[in-house]
């Protein structure tokens, strides 16, 4: 047999899945993060679901990770102390960096500015020049770029970052100055803009570069440990690490380049959602992420996840192209308080995280938390991870009573509702970001709802949102780890040119995306890919001329073929994204920014799960009857066992359906029907409950 093996690690838990490749059976395993040391829970995990499989670690082959290493170093502070080398004049470039104040009028007397990530002190400036077609304005005096350099030297810096001017057109000199680096200072990690984002730009090109160089320490730390602990425990596979946009790269270039590893996490979800939605027949969706500390969101359009040119993370934008998740901070361990000034609940952004955890853990968490609402409701079971965490619900009743007194309601089980109100508020925003703001109606797409509480509030969310169905996949709470398993190879090749469509021909755009795609397709040939297995997809930014900003939009290689119309159908395709975008085209020249060339290897061929026909009656997978809160009062639900459940099942709400890994709350007047890949369907009860 051939196992692969996927690892998701969150704030929370860290998740491990265990795929037979020729059955498509599943083996799962979840275990709580261990921040301090990643590849701790991360081997601990590995041997629960290797024993829940009845294999030592030598059978596992492959190993493919989504993690948070790079993410958690942004949002911590806690990333390397970067030396910036600039054009002699730009040496304030991240102090100017766009003048983008958040927030309304005068949000700048309230807003702390957060400080670059490579400090004004540990950047230099290095005389030389490039223009901006490529050419060489001054030479770079190589005795200057000697003496800044080690003027850094004895700053304690940790990592390197160069970012010269127009150095997309022409990298030679920050080659040049890498190499004197090299020299100067021996044994740093360095990241070149024009190898980590070779566009236009000066200040999104220099931040993404200091981004990749404040990361890059600690995610070579990483990778470097996790390969070795795998390899002297047996796992004799490869380790892939998840890019943001959803595709996988070796462990060796996710060191080299950890800017593009920012939401790698969050794609993994979003990548299994759409491997899952494929099954049952469903194209278009929302994918819905609930963890213990944050929610993600994410729209699909014909199982093509969007995907955007920039990566936010926390307070840093950065230019890398990842899947379009939006994030609120709204999960199981969300902390719910009431302010004494305004005297309204309010749920998040603030979460108990692993340590403490939510009150129910008994884990010396006091505070109220989403997850505590949900026990005081009935919601869950006894307990969560397949035994792993136990829940007290005396310990959540008096964290909620809190709540309860604070605004004066009547019970504790109205506190809680609250909570679980005012948090899928919160959700229900975020899919609007996705959806109603991007211009699409979330009524034309499903909703596929995972993580380990993701599944408790999706019925709630496909009612606010009016997407159906509502799609529980099978292990919905190691989803992501699903997705990390069941990606591709992926790599990408980008040249900036701002040309009019004026400048441009047919086949001299023709050859220009043939060297990209020679040049992503590159990178997975040496990893083993047979070039024939690669698939190239094409994608270019274009504006209108005089406009300050581009849209990505795909470019349909078929139409260079070199009949003629492959700039007039490119100039069409990008009027039409404009137009839903912003209502509107203008009758001007269209001016292209970058090209830019994809190459993904095969998707795995992983078996699917068929399940046993079982009729529509589910009772023998019910376990126990309850009284839940629901809709305002109490009520009696069943409680189901999923791994009970048979294809064709219909659930009638209320209901509780647990698993190891999550639970899924049937809201009264829907029903839950069990697809044969074995995805739970809940629609209303007056629709189809076919497929």
């Amino acid at each position: 047999m051939t196992y692969r093996l996927g690892v998701d690690v969150g704030g929370t838990f860290t998740d491990i899945l265990l795929i037979d490749e020729d059955s498509g059976a599943t083996f799962r395993a979840k275990t709580s993060s261990t921040p301090e040391d990643q590849s701790v829970g991360v081997l601990r995990g590995i041997d629960q679901a290797c024993a829940a499989a009845g294999i030592e670690r030598s059978a596992v082959g492959d190993v493919f990770h989504g993690t948070t290493v790079a993410t958690n170093a942004i949002l911590e502070g806690k990333g390397a102390r970067v030396g910036l080398v600039t054009t002699h004049g730009f040496r304030q470039v991240l102090q100017i960096a766009r003048s983008f104040v958040p927030g309304g009028l005068a949000g700048w007397i309230i807003w702390p500015k957060p400080e670059p990530l490579a400090a004004l002190e540990d950047t230099v400036e290095v005389r030389g020049r490039i223009a901006s077609d490529g050419s060489v304005v001054t030479e770079l005096d190589e005795d200057d770029v000697r003496t800044q350099l080690r003027a850094l030297a004895g700053r304690g810096i940790e990592a390197l970052s160069i970012s010269l001017i127009n150095s997309y057109a022409n990298p030679a000199h920050e080659q040049r100055v890498r190499e004197i680096a090299a020299e100067e200072l021996p044994g740093l990690t360095v990241s070149m803009s024009s190898s980590v984002l070779p566009e236009l730009r000066e200040y999104e090109r220099t931040i993404t570069t200091v981004a990749n160089a404040a990361v890059q320490p600690q995610v070579k730390r990483y990778v470097a440990n996790l390969e070795g602990q795998l390899r002297d425990s047996g796992v004799s596979g490869s380790l892939s690490i998840l890019r943001s946009d959803g595709g996988l790269v070796s462990a060796s270039v996710a060191a080299d380049n950890p800017v593009n590893l920012l939401l790698s996490g969050p794609a993994g979800g979003v990548t299994g959602a759409a491997w899952v939605a494929a099954q049952t027949g469903h194209r278009n969706f929302l994918t819905f992420d609930m963890g213990g500390t944050s929610t993600d969101v994410a729209l699909v359009e014909d199982l093509t996840p969007r995907i955007g040119r920039e990566t936010t993370v926390g307070d840093l934008k950065v230019r890398a192209t990842s899947v379009d998740v939006r994030t609120v901070g709204a999960g199981g361990g969300s902390i719910a308080h009431v302010p004494p000034l305004t005297q309204a609940l309010r749920v998040g952004p603030q979460s108990a995280g692993a340590a403490p955890g939510p009150a129910a853990y008994a884990a010396g968490g006091t505070e109220p938390t989403v997850t505590d609402a949900n026990v005081v409701l009935g919601h869950l079971p006894s307990a969560l991870a397949g035994g792993e965490v136990a829940l007290d619900p005396e310990a959540a009743r008096t964290a909620v009573q809190t709540i309860a007194d604070a605004t004066g309601l009547d019970s504790v089980e109205a506190a809680a509702a609250g909570i679980i109100d005012i948090v899928n508020e919160n959700m229900f925003g975020a899919l609007r970001l996705v959806s109603v703001q991007q211009g699409f109606d979330p009524r034309d797409f499903a909703l596929v709802a995972f993580g380990g509480a993701g599944p408790l509030h999706a019925n709630a969310l496909g009612r606010l949102t009016g997407s159906w169905p509502v799609i529980i996949p099978p292990s919905p709470g190691v989803l992501c780890a699903y997705g990390d398993a069941t990606t591709s190879l992926r790599d990408e090749a980008v040249r900036t040119l701002v040309r009019r469509f004026s400048e441009l021909t047919d086949d001299g755009l023709r050859a220009i995306l043939d060297d990209l795609a020679a040049s992503a397709r590159g990178t997975l040939t040496a990893e083993g890919v047979p070039e024939d297995d690669l698939r190239v997809t094409y994608a270019a930014d274009l504006r209108y001329h005089g406009q300050g900003f581009e849209i990505p939009v795909p470019v349909d290689i078929d139409a260079f073929d070199g009949s003629g119309g492959g700039l007039e159908a490119l100039g069409k395709a990008f009027d039409t994204e404009h137009d839903r975008l912003f209502s509107f085209v203008l009758d001007t020249e269209h001016e292209l920014v970058t090209l830019r060339a994809t190459a993904d290897a095969p998707r795995p061929d992983v078996a699917s799960v068929d399940l046993e026909d079982g009729g529509t009656d589910p009772s023998s997978a019910r376990v126990e009857r309850h009284r839940i809160w629901s809709d305002g009062g109490l009520v009696d639900a069943d409680v189901y066992d999923r791994s009970l459940l048979k294809a064709g099942n219909v659930v009638p709400g209320p209901a509780v359906i647990t698993e190891m890994d999550s639970t899924t709350l049937v809201l009264r007047d829907h029903a839950a029907t069990v697809h044969p890949s074995g995805s739970l369907l809940i629609r209303p009860v007056d629709q189809s409950q076919e497929g």
